[in-house]
């Protein structure tokens, strides 16, 4: 039987995933970081991204993060993020305009939205394309 550990990963809105699961991987600030059971302890900011887990029976599910706080203890694994949506429910042409705007903006550098906003749009919006084309390339195989 493989080890587990316990995931949550909790949104401002509400409770996305709990549940066991075999491994999580998160996309760190510093890089991409995999947490298997016995990881040690550890807390990192998380960069808008997708977290992978493999559940048990090895089944994989993958959510959309905005950022947020990575925390690992001893037998519980939680994701903190403003937002959070499961994979498979992001929607690509939303996602398509935001990073047409916020790649006008930065164009612009006259808009209403200041230059900071406009890269975190932008980074946003990336890395939700990112997490759409990884989905499309599981379903695919």
């Amino acid at each position: 039987m493989a080890m587990t550990i316990h995931l949550d990963i909790v949104s401002a809105e509400a409770e996305i995933f709990s549940g066991t699961v075999e491994v999580v991987v998160a996309p760190a600030v510093m890089g991409e970081v995999g947490i298997y059971p016995r990881h040690t302890q550890m807390m990192t900011p998380l960069k808008p991204g997708e977290v992978r887990v493999t559940k048990q029976g090895g089944e994989e599910e993958s959510f959309y993060v905005s950022g947020g706080i990575l925390e690992v203890q001893p037998h519980c694994v939680t994701v903190l993020s403003d937002t959070c949506v499961r994979a498979h429910d992001l929607d690509e042409a939303a996602a398509i305009e935001a990073k047409r705007h916020a790649e006008q903006a930065l164009k612009d550098r006259s808009g209403e939205m200041d230059m900071a906003e406009a890269e975190a749009m932008l980074a946003q919006a990336v890395a939700q394309l990112q997490t759409i084309q990884r989905m499309r390339k599981k379903v695919s195989r």
